[in-house]
């Protein structure tokens, strides 16, 4: 862990013991496309704000708190995140920006960054984490996007198969790789690596819902050219392989 996430890790190990965790979840309800929480040793919640409920189908806050992610998402989707906070919880080292589809009931996956910190007494004892996952979402000011550049990015997740690289990306909006990441993260807050592997695992979604191609076509038409490749990638985004999501989403209702 790097010098500021220590610190600030131990600053609120200190901290949480005056001020009372609900004063975060009240600051974090102001940000909807936010979800707050603190865990205890246990990975079990000790505080969320309005928007985890929310996306968990949770009619309130207070109905996860604690339950760990297991118990209130089924599936995988509620088992990737409990395995997380357990290995953050063992190892004391952050989960940092780390992208990753999350369920958001009753009808959709959305992209989502997440960041997790142990919290760290002074006498080095992990007692619980605290983290956010914000969700990932396409600007609004589309008047500040080059036009070469919503073309290119147009055109990747019209082709996903000819793009595989942030190089090709820049050369099609014809632009610098620097310029390219700088857009990347004003625009998205992803670089683009994690910007390329989004829209090719998002384009599998999609088809994995909207269609019955099997999973080696989708495989392909997705930009992925091996279909274990595939497989882990998508499974790395959303914690579920490509057929455990169809399976997990059959019952949704197209929109």
């Amino acid at each position: 862990m790097n010098t500021w996430l220590k610190q600030t890790a131990e600053f609120a190990a200190t901290q949480l013991t005056s001020i009372d965790v609900g004063l975060l979840g009240q600051l974090f309800d102001q940000a909807d496309d936010v979800a707050f929480f603190v865990k205890n040793e246990h990975g079990q919640y000790v505080c969320v704000n309005e928007s985890l409920a929310k996306r968990h189908g949770l009619k309130r806050a207070a109905d996860a708190i604690g339950k760990r992610p297991s118990e209130i998402c089924p599936g995988d989707f509620g088992q990737v995140p409990a395995e997380q906070d357990a290995k953050v919880l063992r190892t004391g080292r952050a989960l940092v920006g780390h992208l990753e589809m999350q369920w958001h009931r009753p009808h959709k996956p959305v992209w989502c960054l997440t960041t997790k910190l142990p919290i760290i007494t002074p006498e080095d004892r992990i007692i619980g984490l605290v983290g956010f996952s914000r969700d990932v979402r396409v600007p609004v000011e589309t008047d500040i996007i080059p036009n070469e550049f919503a073309l290119a990015l147009e055109y990747f997740e019209q082709n996903p198969i000819e793009i595989s690289t942030p190089s090709m990306l820049a050369d099609r909006a014809n632009m610098s790789l620097q310029r390219l990441a700088r857009l990347t993260k004003r625009l998205f807050g992803l670089t683009p690596s994690q910007f390329i592997r989004q829209t090719r695992v998002a384009t599998a979604s999609r088809l994995l819902l909207d269609t019955d191609k099997t999973i080696a076509d989708i495989s392909f038409s997705s930009g992925f050219y091996d279909q274990s490749a595939f497989t882990r990638a998508f499974r790395a985004a959303t914690g579920v392989t490509p057929s455990q999501f169809r399976q997990q989403t059959q019952h949704i209702p197209k929109a």
